[in-house]
């Protein structure tokens, strides 16, 4: 009997690097000046805010191609805690108006990325089921 294994990593895969895509897309048209004040009233220097062309460009493109698609997801995955740390942190125990978790796009994000970093990318990319990091 035939897996349809690859195929579901494909989709996941897929399915979150689109999805991240859109973000880092608005960030590289609009910058980055909004994580900047983020993270000035953080503490933390503000050119750290330019890490987020690799966790929401670089790393999504990685997962989405099957290169080195265990490191790209262990990039969204520390994005996630850290967008999650600067600009949602009070939202963690809400509920949101629907009544769902108020995070619940974040915490998709954070655990597909994980699923990602633990399975791999499957056969269905350009690095193949044995590929570095895959």
């Amino acid at each position: 009997m035939q897996s349809n294994d690859d195929l579901g990593k494909l989709i996941v895969r897929a399915t979150l690097a689109i999805m991240i895509l859109f973000h880092g897309v608005s960030k590289l048209v609009t910058g980055v000046d909004p994580v900047m004040g983020m993270l000035a009233k953080a503490g933390l220097p503000g050119g750290i805010a330019y890490l987020v062309y690799i966790g929401e460009v670089i790393a999504p493109l990685m997962i989405l191609l099957g290169i080195w698609a265990r490191l790209g997801a262990v990039i969204v995955t520390v994005n996630m805690i850290v967008a999650v740390a600067l600009a949602h942190g009070a939202q963690f125990f809400t509920l949101g108006k629907t009544g769902g978790w108020a995070l619940e796009l974040q915490g998709f994000y954070f655990f597909i990325a994980l699923a990602i970093a633990l399975m791999g990318a499957g056969r269905y990319s350009m690095a193949g089921a044995s590929g570095k990091w895959n």
